[in-house]
């Protein structure tokens, strides 16, 4: 298995994050992912700089490591012939190292053009014309496209990659797989389901060689009671699942929701401390599910150097060697 580590934009600023991704690189981080917010999901995080710019800025930054949006909604903030064309560029600009993680987005992030939120069958609809538009440019030409919710008139990527930038979409039950396994090349999914898989790749067709990419938050510290307190803090969200999740429209939702999550919740679901055996228990449950790949996330963003030390010293080691 594959391990990453993810540039939280919801914890850390521009600066800050182009910085950890040059330190994940040395440390032998396998990848690294970035979300795409225009919120944070707690006040106590405090950040949201544009994914997109810091990207550019982190494909320079970096020499080897992968790169992926983990992920990107191509159906509001951005319309998909956009989206396209900035993948594009972060693959030109990455040497060939830039996936595209997408996927149907939360209420949290897209609510900012006051266009309402649609339900979560139109959602995936919107999502569906977006990745034939996007997967169309990257095929090369100019692009007509008339669907339901999107119109693309005479578009063309200019600049496109030598390599085909890879799409990866985030799915989460049978219906987003079956709908996007067969349009995609790569699995986003946030649980270790072993199911989820299995389907993924009964409908992907490619006899279970495709990569599927999870994610794990943990805490680490060398106080395993300041590790909680802070994974509680910032993480409590978390708990209420991606069905919920998606619809919430803004920080204060989100401290609402979560107000009667304590830490020992918290910490039940997110391994807290200065120990490598809780991670590692963790990260199996993901390997034994099927998944190829798994990108982790340090909570709290004034954290992030003593937990890459802390990964090069013994958590990679002891991954790997497990």
């Amino acid at each position: 298995m594959r391990i990453g580590y993810t540039l939280m934009t919801e914890q850390a600023g521009a600066r800050a994050l182009v910085g950890h991704a040059a330190a994940a690189e040395r440390a032998g981080f396998d990848f690294e992912v970035m979300s795409d917010h225009y919120f944070p999901w707690l006040d106590e995080q405090g950040h949201a700089p544009y994914a997109w710019s810091v990207l550019g800025a982190v494909s320079i930054a970096t020499e080897q490591v992968d790169l992926m949006t983990y992920v990107t909604c191509p159906t509001m903030r951005y319309h998909p012939a956009v989206v396209a064309q900035k993948a594009a560029t972060v693959q030109e600009l990455s040497g060939g190292r830039f996936t595209l993680g997408l996927g149907s987005g939360e209420n949290l992030n897209e609510h900012v053009l006051g266009r309402g939120w649609p339900p979560v069958n139109v959602r995936h609809e919107m999502l569906g014309e977006a990745v034939e538009i996007i997967s169309q440019l990257f095929d090369g030409g100019y692009v007509d496209y008339v669907g339901d919710h999107f119109r693309v008139d005479s578009a063309k990527l200019w600049d496109r990659p030598e390599k085909r930038v890879p799409i990866a979409v985030a799915v989460s039950g049978s219906q987003s797989v079956q709908r996007f396994a067969p349009v995609a090349d790569t699995m986003v999914a946030v649980e270790p389901d072993a199911e989820l898989v299995r389907s993924w790749d009964v409908f992907h067709g490619d006899g279970g060689t495709s990569r599927k990419v999870g994610q794990l938050p943990v805490c680490w510290d060398p106080d395993r009671e300041e590790a909680v307190r802070r994974a509680h803090e910032q993480f409590r969200w978390f708990a209420g699942g991606w069905k919920v999740n998606a619809e919430i429209p803004g920080t204060a939702g989100f401290a609402a929701a979560s107000q009667y999550v304590t830490p020992e919740d918290v910490a039940k679901n997110i391994p807290c401390g200065p120990d490598v055996e809780p991670i590692v228990a963790a990260v199996r449950e993901f390997r034994e599910a099927g998944f190829t790949d798994l990108a982790l996330v340090q909570v709290g963003g004034e954290h992030q150097d003593d937990f890459l030390d802390f990964a090069k010293g013994e958590l990679l080691p002891a991954l790997r060697g497990a």
